[in-house]
């Protein structure tokens, strides 16, 4: 055959291989979108514990993993204990109303609080604990709330923690002044300490006289979550991908204001639902599970949960990949690897470098800040990706994480070094 006709024919070949795949890649960047869009809803009021709203995002997401092909869904229920503030969240300073979430917000652990308050400022420059605990002794200051930066009671932790109990110090609660936009935690929200303990952003007045509150806080026990598990069979049944995303969130802060967490991480459920969406399509050589956890943002317990009770066994597992806040825009890719995923690292590298989908991969320390960390101590090979330190990054755990402030840029990239190193590894 003439070799410019077989150059012709492979052209034409690499041209529509190139175009379909860029036609099922069009369609995953809608169905990404979608998920994105649907998950940081109102419907879902920032999936967290109180009304349901985890839950109903997880059995939505049973639904899209079902209709996206794949041979199983499983959902795996586990119970945790959470502090919510479903309720009332009025406060007040010297007669104006602060706007939760965007205002204030309150520590995870914290009770409710009802009433009216004096205010105690803590003189950060002339610092004296035993005048402050003296100060607060006194009749007129008792019940007081104590206003801090939250920066300096951080290096005076000793002291600030007794002020927390109702054995330590005679203050009615404390305010802390952070940085905003105010960020909103649950991660240590499995007790509720003796006083209400709120953080406040630096327009908090620096000569207020009182507060007043009314906020209600509901402890849930044994509350009832569950993982969603989507497999994929492969060719070969001897070891197993395993693709995680967490798809809880922080909740609501009272009856109106929730946490969208289209960055966290509704970006990377929805990942983790494109790459079901493509292996369904296209058998892989070995099984594929895709695994969105529930009760990331209360310390971890979905993923403790499947790692103590795995679908299959951890040793099978060839390579982890966690994807949690995956939409920014910042150039260099933020990953942490378990000692046995180092060899894989190795390949991540060699594709990026190859391939510039990154500028570059900043490997950090291994750290629980992600669902890869259970997986991690038990001798997993695992990767945890985030892109952060872009724009969206000043969101991370704020009302403003919406989908209005959502950035795609890095999932193309993503989801194509993920596949190659599938391929390669």
């Amino acid at each position: 055959m003439n070799l410019f006709i077989v150059m012709k024919k492979l052209t034409f070949i690499s041209l529509l291989c190139a175009l379909l795949f860029g036609q099922v890649y069009g369609q995953d960047v809608a169905l990404y979108k979608k998920v994105v869009k649907e998950l940081s809803s109102a419907k879902y009021q920032g999936r967290g514990y109180a009304e349901d709203g985890a839950n109903k995002a997880g059995k939505y997401l049973a639904k899209e993993f079902a209709k996206a092909g794949v041979d199983e869904v499983t959902c795996q229920p586990f119970t945790l204990n959470i502090n919510t503030f479903p309720g009332k969240m009025e406060f007040s300073v010297d007669g104006k109303k602060l706007v939760p979430g965007a205002d204030f917000t309150m520590r995870e652990y914290s009770p409710g609080v009802k009433g009216e308050f004096k205010l105690y400022y803590i003189d950060t420059l002339n610092y004296d604990s035993e005048k402050i605990f003296a100060d607060l002794a006194l009749p007129e200051n008792k019940g007081a709330f104590v206003v801090c930066d939250f920066m300096f009671s951080y290096k005076h932790s000793a002291d600030f923690k007794r002020m927390q109990k109702n054995d330590g110090c005679a203050n009615g609660g404390l305010i802390f002044v952070w940085e905003a936009p105010i960020k909103f935690y649950k991660a240590y929200g499995e007790k509720v300490v003796d006083k209400p303990i709120i953080w406040v952003t630096p327009d908090f007045p620096t000569d207020a006289k009182s507060v007043k509150f009314n906020i209600e806080n509901k402890f849930l026990k044994d509350y009832e979550c569950f993982n969603v598990i989507a497999k994929v069979s492969g060719k070969s049944h001897d070891s197993c991908y395993v693709f995680t995303a967490h798809y809880d969130h922080l909740g609501k802060l009272g009856k109106k204001t929730y946490y969208p967490g289209a960055h966290d991480n509704a970006s990377g459920t929805a990942a983790v639902v494109t790459l079901a969406s493509h292996f369904a399509k296209n058998q892989p050589e070995y099984d594929m599970y895709f695994i969105a956890f529930s009760g990331e943002d209360s310390n971890l317990h979905g993923s403790e949960c499947y790692a103590e009770n795995p679908l299959v066994p951890l040793s099978q597992i060839k390579y982890l990949v966690n994807l949690d806040m995956i939409a920014d825009n910042n150039p260099v890719q933020y990953c942490e690897v378990s000692d046995p995923g180092m060899a894989g690292y190795s390949v991540f590298e060699s594709i990026n470098s190859e391939k510039g989908y990154f500028k570059s991969l900043h490997r950090a320390e291994l750290a629980g800040n992600s669902d890869h960390y259970p997986f991690a101590l038990k001798g997993v090979p695992c990767i945890f990706l985030m892109n952060e330190g872009g724009d969206a990054f000043k969101y991370y755990h704020t009302i403003y994480d919406t989908w209005e402030n959502f950035l795609p840029e890095s999932y193309e990239p993503m989801m194509k070094l993920i596949l190659d190193f599938v391929d390669r590894y």
